[in-house]
């Protein structure tokens, strides 16, 4: 498939005046020159796509799940489940290098993503070693991560124009290599996840240069400069669904789209920039790829989580630990997969605390499809022992 200037867009206009906001051709003038880097890194990537095979969702209890099965014990995964909590992993990082490093290093990403399931053999999913800022890395931004500080990228969207991004899209094959290294290895009964951050949340790093205080840079665009905020988040959206496309093509079996920062937005906002983007990736990458469940993760969404669920286009969603599960089941479309939500603080607190939070999890879950997980990413002081207590729990009923 090629791009072809606003083509590729065709389905955006009508999406978001559907919500409220109405986009104009001339709003995507800024990517042409982008879009014309990008059409000949993927003739180059269509010579050597890897056809995607068939997965028997039977075998493995997590992609069960995502396609509207109830298992019981639900299948479990944690969200940044490969990373810093873990011994292994920071001996890794001191011997490799920082985190950008290890990421672009195929082998060490590969070993950092099975990390995980070699100490934790109850888990059920790997999730891809990676990060969500790789997109706008591969768009034209510089990426450096700085220690105990985070990430920054230049130049800052907030004062540059799209079309002063020279794309580097080369720079998303390493995370395919990656895939393909780790697919070789898994168990197979583990599913495997890839990612991306979706459109909005990736936007407030791009537009502020670095993690922000109530995303305030790219909210200030969203008023004073719409049409480059939509542009920019377009633009991510095409990009992001390239991206996840090369993934399922490498060897994942399922998505997740991570929105972080959704709980930023006001209502409007929320459907436009959250839930009109995300449905439309969802459209794009389902048909390519029609059966390979998607998840959505709005972080933060509270009320709006019905709509989302609604809308969205997704197979399945996870809720932060902020959201009531009882009022979450109540609110969800009948049957819809969720995935979620105990605290990770929870986690680090251990003993009868954890025992009562898993508890509420898994009852208020208990007559639909469900996959535990945590309402975000674990902590870096989560003791190894209560992960597995946690795993002790769910996988043994206690």
């Amino acid at each position: 498939m090629r791009l072809a200037g606003n083509a590729r867009f065709a389905a955006l206009p009508s999406l978001l005046a559907n919500r409220g906001g109405v986009l104009k051709p001339r709003d995507f003038d800024p990517i042409n020159i982008i879009i014309s880097s990008l059409n000949i890194y993927l003739r180059k990537k269509e010579v050597g796509a890897l056809p995607q095979s068939a997965v028997n969702s039977a075998d493995k209890p997590l992609l069960a799940v995502l396609k509207g099965e109830r298992r019981d014990p639900p299948p479990i995964w944690m969200m940044r489940q490969a990373g810093r909590y873990l011994p292994e992993y920071r001996a890794l990082r001191a011997d490799k290098g920082g985190f950008l490093d290890l990421v672009y290093d195929t082998d060490a990403a590969a070993e950092i993503t099975l990390q995980p399931l070699r100490r934790f053999p109850e888990l059920d999913g790997a999730i891809l070693f990676s990060d969500i800022l790789i997109v706008p890395f591969a768009i034209g931004q510089n990426l450096s991560f700085v220690a105990g500080e985070g990430p920054r990228l230049t130049p800052v969207m907030a004062d540059a124009r799209i079309r002063d991004l020279e794309p580097h899209m080369q720079r998303l094959q390493p995370i395919y290599e990656t895939v393909k290294r780790v697919k070789a290895e898994l168990s197979p009964q583990t599913t495997f996840l890839g990612f991306a951050g979706s459109p909005w949340t990736v936007a407030t790093y791009m537009i502020a240069g670095q993690g922000s205080r109530e995303q305030a840079e790219a909210r200030r665009l969203a008023y004073a400069d719409p049409g480059k905020l939509d542009a920019i988040l377009d633009l991510i959206a095409m990009v992001t669904v390239d991206y996840l496309s090369g993934q399922i093509d490498a060897g994942v079996d399922a998505v997740q789209l991570f929105d972080s920062w959704s709980g930023s937005l006001a209502p409007a906002q929320f459907e436009r920039f959250v839930i009109a983007r995300t449905a439309w990736i969802a459209d794009q990458l389902r048909q390519r790829h029609p059966d390979t469940p998607i998840i959505g993760f709005p972080r933060g969404a509270g009320g709006k989580l019905g709509a989302y669920a609604r809308e969205a286009g997704i197979d399945a969603i996870g809720i932060d630990e902020t959201a009531d599960p009882a009022w979450v089941h109540r609110e969800l479309p009948e049957n819809m997969p969720v995935q979620g939500n105990l605290d990770p603080l929870a986690l680090i607190a251990g003993g009868a605390e954890l025992h009562r939070a898993v508890r509420r999890v898994l009852d208020a879950f208990s007559e639909r499809p469900h996959i535990f997980n945590l309402g975000h990413g674990i902590q870096q002081d989560t003791p190894l022992a209560h992960v597995e207590e946690l795993m002790r729990q769910v996988k043994g009923g206690e």
